[in-house]
């Protein structure tokens, strides 16, 4: 049994593909800091059958890459937290109608029967698209109300 064959076996079980949140919620304004997060599933460890053997599959969040659908990424260890946290903010530069992703680094190892567990390494999982729209705040002018 390969690790190739337990990856293959467990991939669409054991690796969340987790949705990027945004606050504010669906829109935001250029030059303002825009929180991110995702769920913060911990560990997850799932049963699957590799060639009729039960092996148990363990896959552990280390590291979470934002797309924020500009062309720009920053890589945390955290998931971020909702308002008040500002623990992961993004400013953009211009106006647009954007997608933003998570990218999730797992470190994933498995176990068969009740041999040591094996390592398999890091499986980076990239989870939906956020539709993000940012928008430019104009100042106006106007008289007071009498």
């Amino acid at each position: 049994m390969t690790w190739e064959e337990v990856l293959a076996e467990s991939k669409d079980v054991v690796f969340p593909k987790l949705t990027v949140h945004v606050q504010p919620k669906d829109r935001t304004l250029v030059n303002q800091d825009t929180i991110v997060y995702t769920d913060d599933n911990g560990e997850t460890t799932v049963p699957v059958v590799v060639r009729g053997f039960p092996v148990i599959v363990t896959a552990v969040p280390l590291s979470f890459t934002w797309h924020f659908g500009d062309g720009t990424s920053t890589t945390t260890e955290s998931p971020g937290k909702p308002f008040p946290s500002k623990e992961i903010t993004h400013k953009y530069m211009k106006r647009g109608d954007l997608s933003l992703s998570v990218t999730v680094n797992y470190g994933a190892s498995f176990q068969v029967a009740d041999l040591d567990p094996q390592y398999i390494g890091e499986v980076p999982i990239t989870g939906p698209g956020t539709p993000l729209q940012v928008r430019e705040a104009v100042p106006v002018l106007v008289d007071p109300p009498r």
